[in-house]
């Protein structure tokens, strides 16, 4: 088994996960970066929306959308950071480094958008397709940065700890402390044991333990499964934020409707042209993601619609396309022109509001692990995430976490024990049988543990899901390991927590939302 020994071990190469490495490189570390897929395989390059920069009508202001959109739950010390440290981080990054081309006005100002919850402009973005923009200046400057080894194709498979993976019996007897992690090489099939000073969790978010999201494929919590079986505190996993606007049509993939559109002056209509939101909250279609999503959600059902409709009929069809081509692009591939009729939606999962818990220099409760971006909870996003803030929120912990990294490394001493050699059977897993159980946690966590709960429905999840992971378990322990079979242990442990969470919660708040059982 080959082992490679580094200073900073980063799972997840997308935007939290690649600003992290840029930042410990730039303090002398060298690091290692593990990615399942390409460079631009991440959540972050889909973020259509933007990036909140500009707070000039008062730092105050947007604290209170934060929490406002939270339903008062996040935490007043991570809403501080990040207002306080987010501009610059942008600035300095984005903008002074990368030179980024976010849209501006006639007068060479950055346009700025608005989005749900945002009492005020303040969202740079680059057309509609900000994430991309920006993760892709962000991996050409990783990849031409001496210090970093980019490594793809890569999947983590455990973490590595004193307390199971050392070569001295002893090191049992130790507090809880990572270093490193085995990962699969998915182009060999060899494992890989990476051992490392700091091992640094970015690996994104879960939607596709869900049977509609947003996510990139293999999106299921590995950070979270794998630091839940190392001894780390979890929090919050019963906040799953569904989007509620998604691209509906039967036979077709589905895709991210930005918010932004409405910040633009969409409505959502229903099938009879009726603005139903205008009932439920005060802002209309511009109400946080969790009430929209919910009462889309509880209006389909009501009305038997199979989805609602983005009204565009207040904007100009040159704004449109100059504004969201990407949108007129993939819509008009569907034969939808959404310069001329709405665009069909429906909410599907799409962020994780709690996850792995952190303070905000991304330590966890295992000594020498972090966790950054969509993986880590410092309670900034409580019970529902504002838009907008996902991105500013990679940039603000990957850039605390290194700093803090650097600064311990330079100072600290750290054993790095040879790991055990890992050991794997021969026997080829079933593809069918792989996909068939992950459809069925998909379908589980869809029907029973989505926009709308109740304890009999978790009850009925939990079950399900137990059963699921003995089975998944054994077929673990007896099959040579691919990425498909890592993602489905993964997945279901994932699955579990979230339910667990949600059952042990008896309150409404944001995204969890629980309906009352005759």
């Amino acid at each position: 088994m080959q082992v490679i020994q580094t200073d900073s071990l980063v799972i997840g190469a997308g935007l939290a996960g690649s600003t992290y490495a840029l930042q410990a490189a730039k303090d002398g570390c060298r690091v290692e970066l593990l990615s399942l897929g390409g460079p631009l395989e991440a959540n972050s390059d889909w973020a259509q929306g933007g990036i909140i920069y500009d707070i000039t009508p008062g730092p105050q202001q947007l604290a209170h959308d934060i929490l406002d959109a939270s339903d008062g739950t996040a935490n007043p010390a991570a809403i501080d950071q990040l207002v306080r440290e987010g501009p610059s981080a942008v600035k300095d990054l984005l903008i002074d480094e990368l030179s980024i081309g976010f849209d501006r006005d006639g007068a060479g100002r950055l346009d700025l958008g608005r989005e749900g919850g945002h009492s005020a402009r303040r969202i740079i973005h680059a057309k509609d397709t900000t994430g991309h923009a920006i993760l892709e200046a962000v991996a050409r400057r990783v990849d031409s940065t001496a210090g970093i080894t980019r490594r793809t194709g890569f999947v983590a498979i455990d973490l590595l700890t004193l307390s199971h993976n050392s070569d001295n019996s002893r090191d049992r007897y130790e507090p809880l402390t990572c270093f490193g992690c085995y990962a699969l090489d998915t182009a060999t099939g060899a494992t890989v044991a990476y051992v490392a000073k700091k091992t640094i969790l970015a690996t994104g978010g879960l939607g596709r333990i869900f049977l509609h999201t947003t996510n990139q494929p293999g999106s299921v919590g590995h950070g979270v499964a794998m630091a839940y079986r190392v001894g780390a505190r979890m929090i919050d996993l019963e906040y799953v934020q569904f989007h509620p606007t998604v691209f509906y049509q039967r036979g077709a993939q589905p895709f991210l409707i930005t918010e932004a559109l409405r910040g633009e002056g969409a409505i959502l209509v229903d099938g009879q042209g009726r603005r139903f939101m205008d009932a439920a909250h005060p802002r209309g279609s511009l109400a946080p993601r969790d009430i929209v999503a919910r009462t889309i959600k509880l209006h389909l059902a009501a009305t038997g619609d199979p989805c609602v409709y983005l009204d565009l009929s207040a904007l100009k069809p040159d704004f449109i396309r100059e504004r969201f081509p990407g949108i007129y692009e993939r819509c008009l591939a569907h034969g939808v022109d959404i310069t001329r009729e709405p665009i069909p939606v429906v909410p599907a999962a799409h962020f994780s509001c709690g996850g792995v818990h952190t303070n905000l220099a991304g330590r966890t409760n295992v000594r020498h692990l972090n966790a950054i971006g969509e993986t880590a909870c410092t309670g900034l996003h409580g019970a529902n995430r504002l838009a907008s803030t996902s991105l500013l929120e990679c940039l603000v912990s990957a850039r605390a976490t290194a700093q803090a990294d650097a600064e311990e490394m330079r100072s600290g001493e750290f054993r790095l024990p040879t790991p055990s050699p890992w050991q794997s059977p021969d026997h080829e897993p079933d593809p069918l049988l792989i996909r068939q159980d992950l459809l069925q946690i998909q379908h589980t966590m869809w029907n029973y543990a989505g926009i709308i709960r109740s304890p009999r429905r978790l009850a009925r999840a939990r079950r399900i899901l137990l059963e699921l992971r003995e089975g998944i378990q054994a077929f673990y322990r007896d099959c040579r390991l691919t990425r498909e079979l890592i993602e489905l242990r993964n997945a279901v442990q994932t699955a579990l927590l979230i339910v667990y969470a949600a059952s042990l919660n008896p309150v409404n708040k944001g995204c969890h939302y629980l309906v009352e059982e005759d």
